[in-house]
């Protein structure tokens, strides 16, 4: 079971690293907040232009970094199982350039958690070799982009 910090709910630095309070979730906090980044991307994502939303996901990492690195800190805990921007910003990088529509956004939720889960090569490598808020956010970019490149095959084929 995971047993959130209070802090998430008075630090704002803390509230954003747990995906907006999803990653306080008592089970599969990852699961929870990477379906919690579903909604901005139905509700406003999917509609942007691609160098709008990729800019998006290129600002929402570097912050994320920060995010993660301060509330690791703050925690004295490396990578909490409640931090879960990194999840948001993998799963959006998932979701680029994906046809609309929210069957696709489920087929990529299902997607980036297959691989966030399973932590292939080089994911797997990055979990636990690269630390700080850096290693926070890069293991699940990987996973985004395994992700991604499926959903990308996915939706040619079809």
């Amino acid at each position: 079971m995971n047993r959130a910090p209070s802090s998430v709910w008075r630090n704002p630095v803390h509230f954003l690293a747990f995906g907006l309070g999803s990653g306080a979730a008592p089970w599969a906090p990852g699961t929870v907040g990477t379906a919690l980044a579903v909604v901005p991307y139905l509700l406003w994502l999917q509609q942007l232009p691609i160098l709008t939303f990729s800019l998006i996901i290129a600002i929402s990492f570097v912050v994320g970094v920060w995010l993660c690195e301060k509330t690791s800190q703050d925690l004295g805990v490396h990578d909490h199982s409640g931090i879960v921007w990194d999840e948001f910003v993998g799963y959006w990088l998932t979701m680029l350039m994906a046809p609309p529509g929210w069957q696709w956004a489920l087929v990529g939720f299902i997607l980036f958690r297959f691989f966030d889960v399973l932590k292939p090569w080089p994911v797997k490598w990055a979990d636990r070799r690269v630390a700080g808020g850096f290693g926070i956010m890069f293991d699940d970019l990987l996973a985004g982009i395994y992700a991604w490149l499926v959903l990308q095959i996915i939706a040619r084929l079809v």
